[in-house]
């Protein structure tokens, strides 16, 4: 098994609170863009907050989860709270493998956090189908995969103002 430690492989610098904060904005403004909402498309916000989680598990945690679950739920106008209990389970599970996740490569990261996203995705669509929404059918779950499949992509941005030298200095030996 390709087991890699990547923390090891390069030095990061402290993140920035700012920066977090500005990416989950981001990633929030980006979920309620007025976009044909027919096609499927990847949960941009859900990608974030379990990267955060993750990461920055002190930092973002379940109550941060929730509340941006809060602002989904009202601007999609869904059942209230749909969106804060799926993000809210996605936030603590990954949470829960934060340690083991970071062993692996971001392939392989990406199909430990797959579940979550799979998971997160079917509590959304029980409650709206149980509150009398109508059944999505089994494509649904393609949302699902598309996030996921963009976990190496979101690593390799939200990690790069990290990876940047503060100077560069021939003398120090890291």
């Amino acid at each position: 098994m390709a087991i890699s430690h990547h923390s090891s492989q390069s030095i990061l610098r402290p993140v920035n609170p700012l920066f977090i904060a500005f990416s989950l904005l981001l990633a929030t403004l980006f979920e309620m863009m007025p976009l044909d909402r027919d096609w499927i498309l990847p949960d941009i916000l859900a990608l974030v907050l379990v990267f955060w989680n993750i990461r920055q598990p002190r930092r973002v945690g379940i109550g941060v989860a929730w509340c941006f679950g809060l602002i989904m739920d009202v601007h999609s106008a869904s059942v209230f709270g749909e969106h804060a209990l799926a993000y809210t389970l996605l936030s603590y599970f990954a949470i829960t493998i934060h340690r083991r996740v970071l062993w692996f490569t971001p392939i392989l990261q990406a199909a430990h956090i797959f579940p979550l996203f799979l998971a997160a995705q079917l509590v959304t669509v029980s409650l709206r189908i149980t509150f009398g929404g109508m059944n999505p059918g089994w494509w649904i779950l393609i949302e699902s995969v598309m996030t996921t499949a963009l976990w190496p992509l979101t690593q390799l941005i939200l990690l790069a103002p990290q990876k940047l030298p503060i100077s560069r200095d021939d003398n120090r030996p890291i």
